[in-house]
Order: structure tokens, then sequence, then C-alpha cells
């Protein structure tokens, strides 16, 4: 499993990195929100962790852009 985390705090990010990659799963961080969509965008993941509130783009602002496209996560 493959789970993507755009969040801007490293701190929470790694806490849930941390759980997640117990699963196991392979863990991405991305810690703005530009770079978050374009790894999400460029890449295959099983799951997203998206925090709402992000510098430079907003993860509900990504979640639509994400859904317009959905060439990336499974519905």
């Amino acid at each position: 499993m493959h789970i993507l985390i755009i969040e801007d705090d490293p701190n929470i990010a790694e806490l849930v990195a941390i759980h997640l990659r117990d699963l196991p799963a392979e863990v991405t961080i991305r810690n703005q929100g530009w770079q978050g969509l374009d790894e999400a965008m460029s890449g295959s993941y099983d799951f997203l962790v998206l925090d709402l509130m992000l510098p430079g783009l907003n993860g509900l602002e990504i979640c639509r852009q994400l859904r317009q496209r959905n060439n990336t996560f499974r519905s």
C-alpha cells in the first residue's frame, strides 16, 4: 500500500507516517499544497491523508482538482 500525506506540520506528518508504516505501508510526505498536488498527480497512491489548511493551496482545492482529474485515486 502506498500512502501520500499532505500536511504542513512536520511533527503531525511524521507521527501519522510512523503509524501507517506499521501496517506496513510505503509513505510519502509533502508539506506544501502545490507540492502535494503535483505528487498526487504524478504518483500512484492507494490512500491520501490531506490537511485542509495548507500553505500555497488548501486541502479542499487539492481534493477538488484530484476529483476532477480522477486519474490518481480510486473512488
